[in-house]
């Protein structure tokens, strides 16, 4: 794996469909990897799986779903701990593994871009859990911005140590376990939590 191997992420937020292939196109994206683990939004219908995939059949644009390897709500109760999905026990599964090979296999033939709900790559297990795998192989990461903007992830990073005060010349800690606890913070936050279900209710005769 080179360094050159570039991914690209994006998140579908409240786009509309044109205003999003448009985002696409800007950055030459040829092929999108969608990793919601439930590829529909019932606020934003455009991007349903089968109308959202046929729309960039139409475009050019080849379309994956590898929502069940790298979704942040994956269906294992292992990996979860009181209710919220652990990424660090993720990232340890056969599973992602192979959805990370995966992504870099297609990366060398299309221009990839991962594709969550998400508009901010710091709320969304893209920029949390898949982009430090898929670096940690060798790949380079830019997430595409709602502005249309590219962000290097290490700069997402930077963003995120600042979020949380961390001072890049700690004396103690490296820059990579910096990073790695505030990721683990941010997880905190944003990760996928099962709600637990409502008891259900007696009703007592008078």
């Amino acid at each position: 794996m080179g360094a050159e191997t570039q991914v690209f992420t994006i998140g579908h937020s409240n786009h509309t469909l044109e205003g999003f292939l448009r985002l696409l196109a800007q950055h030459g994206i040829t092929a999108v990897a969608d990793v919601r683990s439930v590829p529909m939004s019932r606020l934003h219908p455009q991007f349903n799986r089968d109308d959202f995939s046929e729309a960039l059949k139409q475009a050019g644009i080849a379309y994956s779903f590898l929502g069940k390897e790298l979704g942040g709500r994956p269906q294992d109760p292992s990996w979860y701990v009181n209710g919220q999905v652990q990424y660090r026990l993720v990232a340890l599964t056969e599973p992602f593994r192979k959805g990370i090979e995966r992504v870099l296999a297609g990366a060398q033939k299309y221009r990839v871009a991962l594709m969550c709900a998400e508009r901010e790559p710091l709320d969304c297990h893209r920029g949390l859990l898949v982009a430090p795998a898929l670096e940690k192989a060798g790949a380079s990461v830019l997430h595409i911005l709602a502005d249309g903007n590219i962000e290097a992830h290490r700069d997402t990073m930077n963003r995120l140590l600042e979020r949380f005060g961390f001072t890049q010349d700690d004396l103690f800690r490296s820059r990579e376990e910096l990073v790695e606890e505030a990721c683990a913070r941010q997880q905190e936050r944003v990760a996928y939590t099962e709600r637990p279900e409502p008891e259900e209710k007696v009703r007592v005769a008078p």
